[in-house]
């Protein structure tokens, strides 16, 4: 979010190179930085088979920052401005001004956030070797390949798990839903 609002609000040195950064980084596919990724945070920092070292590489999403930025870009400069006539600095206009009105990219970006690190399935495969240690995904693919084949009917079993490993993110954008609908941007704006 501060990302966003740097880039939609701030005016600094090089805010579009860093934002042509931040679209090429959308460009790359995640599968290209997995060596990379694999390297550092395993080999370099010790984190396999640990929390971190699978939530590390999702812990900053570009794409939640470029819906930041675009709903930042959406409101109206002339609450920014009164904000900074009225002597409020960046982060109470942040906080009190444009924060309650870009809710339904604040709840965007949190299930997109949390949605793509969950249905993650290569990244903790590769970090973790400790059954106890791996996500859904990763241990019902594990159940498909040691267990499926001496069962007599593993789908009930493969079904369920993936009702399960479906059922937080059907949770979430139901029990949101009703707050993705956008406010009115301009009730503050006289004209």
């Amino acid at each position: 979010m501060l990302a966003g609002y740097a880039l939609a609000r701030l005016h600094f040195r090089g805010r579009g190179s860093l934002f042509a950064l931040m679209l090429l980084v959308q460009v790359v596919p995640f599968q290209l930085l997995i060596i990379p990724l694999y390297v550092m945070i395993v080999r370099n920092y010790g984190l396999a088979d640990s929390y971190m070292g699978m939530i590390l590489p999702f812990a900053i999403n570009s794409t939640a920052v470029f819906i930041f930025r675009q709903f930042f870009l959406a409101l109206p400069e002339e609450l920014f401005a009164a904000a900074h006539i009225d002597g409020a600095g960046e982060l109470r206009i942040l906080w009190s001004i444009a924060l309650p009105l870009v809710r339904p990219a604040l709840l965007t970006a949190i299930l997109i956030t949390f949605i793509g690190p969950w249905n993650e399935f290569l990244w903790p495969f590769l970090v973790t070797k400790q059954a106890s240690m791996q996500p859904l995904a990763v241990s019902l693919a594990n159940y498909i390949d040691n267990v499926a084949g001496r069962a007599t009917n593993p789908y009930g079993a493969i079904l369920a798990g993936s009702v399960v490993l479906a059922a937080p993110a059907v949770a979430l954008f139901v029990a949101f839903q009703k707050h993705f609908t956008s406010s009115e941007l301009g009730s503050g704006v006289k004209g």
